[in-house]
C-alpha cells in the first residue's frame, strides 16, 4: 500500500469498551509513523497515565521506537486533544484532555475531530479499568480499511546461542503480551517464595517490583540500544556497560518474584559477552527491553492504585482503618 504520510488513516480499536476511533498520520516525524505503519495491526494492553492526566499510552511492539529519533517535537501539554504520539518508551500515547507534565513529544497524527468524544469515553473506561482493579482493555491499532490482526515480529541473530535465546525470548512475550504474566499474579496476591515484604508485606514489594522493572526496560535496555544506535559506541563498552546496568536491579527483581526476568537477564548477559557482531548485540536488548516494558505494563495494571484514596489533594492523610491494611499484611492481597 503506497501511500503518503498524509493519505494514511489509522484505527484504534477498544473492542471490550466498543469504541473506535480513527486518526490521520501527517508527515510529521515521518520515520516513526512509517515504523508504526510497517508493524501493523497488533494488539497490545491498553494503559492510562497515572501522573500526567489525560493521556492513553499501550506498549507498541516496534523496535525502532528505542533509537529512531523524533525530528519534531512539541510540549504534550500545548498539544491538541486527539494528538497522536510515538514515544521512545515503546509508547504509542494519545492525549485526550488537559496533561500536566511538560514532557516533549513526537507526534505523528491526530484523531479526526468527530472522533474526540469516543476517544474521551475510552480514557475515562481506560482510567476506571487501571485505577480500580478492573478488566484489563486490550487495544487494537490498525491500518483503516484493512481487517484487525495480531503480529509480533521476532528479531534474529547469526550468534547460535543468542538466537536461541531470542527464540525463547520471543516465546516467553507472546504468553504474556495479552494475559498478565503469573508470576505478576502470584506477587499481587500475596504469594512471594522469597518472603519478600518485611513483616508480612506485599504493598511494599508490589510497589518496588513497580520502581525497579520500569527503569530497567526503559532506561537500561531501552538505552543500550540507543547508544550501539545512536551513538555507536564500541561493542566491548557496550558489554560491560549491559552487567552494570542490568544485573543487581535483575537479580532484586528476582528475590521479588520475578524469577523468568532474573533467568533471561542472566542468560542475556553471558551471551551478549561472546558477541562480535553489534547487530546481534542491538536485536537481543532490544527483545530485552520489549520483554521487560511488558512487564511494566502489567505490574501498571494490576498495581492497587485504588489505595490513593484514602490520601487527600491537599496533601493530609485520611485515617486508614485496620480492615483497610489487612489486605496488605500476612501475605494475601484482596482481589483487584
Amino acid at each position: 500500500m503506497n501511500k503518503s504520510a498524509t493519505e494514511r488513516q489509522i484505527e484504534i480499536l477498544w473492542p471490550t469498551i466498543g469504541v473506535s476511533v480513527t486518526a490521520d498520520l501527517d508527515g510529521r516525524n515521518r520515520d516513526l509513523a512509517d515504523a508504526l505503519w510497517r508493524t501493523l495491526p497488533y494488539r497490545s494492553l491498553q494503559g492510562h497515565a497515572l501522573v500526567a492526566g489525560h493521556h492513553l499510552y499501550h506498549l507498541a511492539p516496534m523496535p525502532e521506537l528505542l533509537h529512531v529519533p523524533g525530528v519534531h517535537k512539541i510540549d504534550r501539554r500545548i498539544a491538541p486533544d486527539g494528538s497522536v504520539f510515538c514515544s521512545r518508551l515503546q509508547h504509542l500515547g494519545i492525549k485526550y484532555g488537559p496533561l500536566s507534565e511538560p514532557m516533549p513529544a513526537t507526534p505523528i497524527g491526530t484523531v479526526r475531530e468527530e472522533d474526540l468524544d469516543a476517544l474521551a469515553e475510552a480514557g475515562k473506561a481506560v482510567w476506571q479499568s487501571v485505577y480500580s482493579g478492573g478488566d484489563p482493555v486490550i487495544v487494537e491499532v490498525r491500518r483503516a480499511g484493512d481487517g484487525g490482526g495480531h503480529q509480533l515480529r521476532r528479531p534474529t541473530a547469526r550468534h547460535t546461542e543468542a538466537e536461541q535465546l531470542l527464540a525463547e525470548l520471543h516465546d516467553e512475550i507472546e504468553r504474556i503480551w495479552l494475559d498478565p504474566p503469573q508470576e505478576l499474579v502470584d506477587l499481587h496476591e500475596g504469594r512471594i517464595a522469597s518472603g519478600a515484604g518485611s513483616f508480612g508485606t506485599t504493598l511494599t514489594t508490589m510497589l518496588f517490583v513497580n520502581g525497579e522493572t520500569r527503569p530497567l526496560g526503559y532506561c537500561c535496555y531501552s538505552g543500550l540500544v540507543r547508544a550501539a544506535q545512536q551513538q555507536q559506541l564500541p561493542l566491548e563498552f557496550l558489554q560491560q556497560m549491559a552487567r552494570i546496568m542490568a544485573a543487581t536491579p535483575a537479580e532484586f527483581l528476582g528475590y521479588c518474584g520475578l524469577n523468568k526476568l532474573h533467568q533471561f537477564t542472566e542468560r542475556a548477559l553471558e551471551v551478549a559477552d561472546q558477541l562480535q557482531d553489534r547487530e546481534d548485540f542491538v536485536a537481543l536488548m532490544s527483545h530485552m527491553a520489549l520483554y521487560v516494558n511488558c512487564l511494566g505494563a502489567w505490574n501498571l495494571q494490576l498495581f492497587p492504585w485504588q489505595v490513593d484514596e484514602h490520601l487527600r489533594a491537599d496533601g493530609s492523610v485520611a485515617p486508614i482503618s485496620g480492615s483497610m491494611l489487612a489486605p496488605f499484611q500476612g501475605g494475601t492481597v484482596a482481589p483487584a
